[in-house]
């Protein structure tokens, strides 16, 4: 059952803000739901029933090259999936990188991506959570934001999360991921649309697109990942998804890799008529098991 969406963030204290800027939020609602100009992050929860509550958690990143989100497909739909399963969901409404209303764009939707797992975390006994069964999952672009927050959660806190009561102690590490047609890498095979307004003028900047090249960041303590990609994607080439889990492999992360010859890209629960692709769902079932979100 959804409930009111919660800002990430107190009042006047978002950081990388710039002050006296304002934007309009903008949903447009076609096909899919689509959101912009987003200037205060929010976390929209999802809860399951009592009976069916495993006390697994995860949230949802949705994706939209770094410029809108898709947040229905990508969002409030697998929410209610994964409700339906008896783990809680919490869709995860981060701000798009742009120069217009913040600095250091790039640092931003980690910021809230850290943010978001670390109150998931803290609030975890109120909601019925385990604090140890907390997962990330992210689609495309919010695929790039979920691969960022396993292989960067170390990174250091804002200020503003270094003052806040009862967060300063709380971890923002996944505890397993999940990541559907993710962009991985800003070197070769890129998605540039991502890549560029994540990076902006930094795109030139190898040091940046190293340390955003998620396949470059894989560590031991990267979290248990499921990955799922169709070959035929135009939009984000498979080597994405081949070369984390290779870089997995490498650091014996635990990965399960599902690659599908058709599928194209943004497929996220709609892929009844696109052949094998659609039994994803059944095989992240069967993996959730294995990470202990699933009975």
């Amino acid at each position: 059952m959804a409930q009111q969406a919660t800002a990430i963030w107190p009042d006047n204290a978002i950081p990388n803000t710039l002050p006296g800027v304002t934007m309009v939020e903008k949903v447009e609602t076609t096909d899919v739901t689509r959101i912009s100009n987003v200037t205060v992050p929010t976390l929209l929860t999802y809860l399951p029933e009592k009976g069916k509550a495993t006390g697994a958690a995860i949230m949802i990143c949705p994706g939209g090259g770094y410029s809108i989100l898709a947040s229905s497909h990508e969002g409030t739909d697998i929410a209610k999936w994964f409700a339906d399963q008896g783990i809680a969901a919490f869709v995860l409404k981060y701000r798009l990188p742009d120069p217009k209303i913040m600095t250091n764009q790039h640092e931003v939707p980690l910021m809230d991506a850290m943010q978001g797992l670390r109150l998931i975390r803290r609030d975890a006994a109120k909601n019925g959570i385990d604090p140890n069964r907390i997962g990330v999952m992210g689609f495309s672009a919010g695929g790039h934001l979920a691969a960022t927050l396993s292989t960067h959660w170390q990174q250091p806190e804002p200020d503003v999360v270094a003052q806040s009561k009862g967060l300063q102690s709380v971890s923002a590490q996944p505890n397993f991921a999940i990541l559907m047609y993710p962009v991985i890498t800003f070197g070769d095979k890129a998605h540039t649309g991502s890549r560029d307004k994540l990076l902006g003028q930094l795109k030139a900047d190898p040091e940046k697109l190293a340390y955003y090249s998620n396949e470059l960041q894989v560590s031991k303590q990267t979290p248990p990942t499921f990955l799922v990609h169709a070959m035929d994607d135009k939009g984000v080439p498979v080597e994405n998804s081949i070369n984390y889990y290779l870089a997995c492999l490498k650091n014996t992360v635990p990965a399960e890799m599902h690659l599908y010859p058709a599928g194209g890209h943004g497929f996220a629960m709609k892929a009844s008529n696109k052949g094998s692709v659609a039994s994803w769902p059944e095989a992240c079932k069967e993996w959730l098991k294995t990470v202990g979100a699933l009975k």
